[in-house]
């Protein structure tokens, strides 16, 4: 990074009374969550970003920058996508700023992952669970599919029409097999974690996901299952943490869906509504709301590049009398000039920007 530019840490901006009712009870006990792809370093590559200024994609400045970030948003939750250097950099340069974490690396030679960070004075970990999107492979393969057939029924050959979303292709076909053989198409080497936390000292559950769906804008049928099998096993796991705890959890999921709003996996997330059939808002094991959508709109962009500036990332709730998102992190307007030429730069250490919020939660 330059020696004259620091990293950007924007603010959080409570949402307007009318819009959310909760925020004039006040008893309510409130925790931060953030979602950021952090763009593993693994995938930066001049190659990749002939945009950015050389000496922000070094490794050195770059782990300062997404410190210096990650530490400014002050958040109680940090769900983390792209994550390498996972043992070597961020699990102890995170404890020395109070996070313990978990994580799941990406399958076969896959470098990067999924973390969530946690205040530990703020959230104790009660359970967790790794979502392994290459199981839906060897759910075929088992003949498993009695319980889980909305799961993997997916139309071979993907959907052309689909929104370009995401320019970052840093998968590669090649040497992957046939790709209309359902086991080829859906090992995507794609992961996320799941965790129930009790927070302190309300002692109210909640169960956090973080996960990175695939990128490729053309394979939207492997997105459709990874979204579906995610909401399936989220759904398994609110369960068990229901019965052993004797509770009803609040979940929040968060990531890079590399889906643009309105898309399928979006629409699926939010209403159950499957282009690819009859589906509906019954059929979805839990129903979600995205938390800009619910508080201001989607913003237009997450992820910025010269080759692609749209929304990929999100943060979904399950709407319910118990939580209620009552703030949400700003983000930069088309017009900012710290985001002019592409990200990523001195201001902004990820081709994508943090997003979150602040919920309250009712006793």
């Amino acid at each position: 990074m330059s020696t004259t530019s620091q990293p950007i840490c924007r603010k959080f901006v409570p949402v307007e009374q009318s819009e959310v009712t909760s925020i004039s009870k006040h008893d309510g006990f409130k925790f931060r969550l953030v979602s950021y792809n952090i763009l593993a370093q693994a995938y930066v590559k001049s190659s990749y970003f002939p945009h950015s200024p050389s000496p922000c994609l070094r490794w050195k400045a770059r782990s300062q920058a997404i410190l210096t970030v990650l530490k400014g948003l002050e958040a109680d939750f940090l769900c983390l996508q792209e994550v390498d250097e996972y043992d070597t950099f961020y699990k102890k340069n995170m404890e020395s700023l109070g996070y313990a974490s978990i994580y799941i690396q990406r399958s076969g030679k896959k470098r990067d992952g999924c973390g969530i960070f946690y205040k530990q004075d703020n959230a104790e970990l009660v359970m967790e669970e790794k979502i392994d999107y290459n199981d839906l492979v060897y759910l075929i393969e088992d003949g498993k599919t009695s319980s889980l057939d909305n799961v993997i029924n997916f139309p071979v050959g993907g959907n052309k029409d689909e929104s370009k979303a995401g320019s970052e292709q840093k998968d590669s076909q090649v040497d992957r097999g046939d790709p209309n053989d359902p086991r080829v198409r859906l090992k995507r080497d794609c992961v996320g974690t799941m965790a129930a936390f009790r927070l302190n000292p309300s002692c109210h559950h909640v169960i956090i996901a973080s996960t990175h769906i695939y990128w490729d804008p053309e394979w939207a049928d492997v997105k459709i299952a990874q979204a579906k099998y995610l909401l399936s096993r989220l759904a398994g796991f609110k369960m068990l943490v229901s019965e052993k705890f004797n509770c009803l959890p609040s979940i929040i999921v968060a990531g890079d869906f590399n889906s643009v709003p309105g898309d399928q996996v979006y629409q699926y997330l939010v209403s159950g509504s499957n282009l690819t059939g009859p589906e509906t808002a019954d059929d979805v094991p839990i129903p979600l709301s995205s938390v800009y959508a619910f508080t201001r709109g989607e913003p237009d962009f997450t992820n910025c590049t010269p080759g692609f500036t749209g929304t990929l990332d999100y943060i979904f709730f399950s709407p319910s009398g118990n939580i209620k998102p009552v703030s949400y992190l700003e983000l930069p307007g088309s017009e900012s000039s710290d985001i002019s030429g592409g990200l990523p730069n001195d201001f902004h250490p990820s081709d994508h920007l943090p997003i979150g919020a602040e919920f309250e939660v009712q006793a």
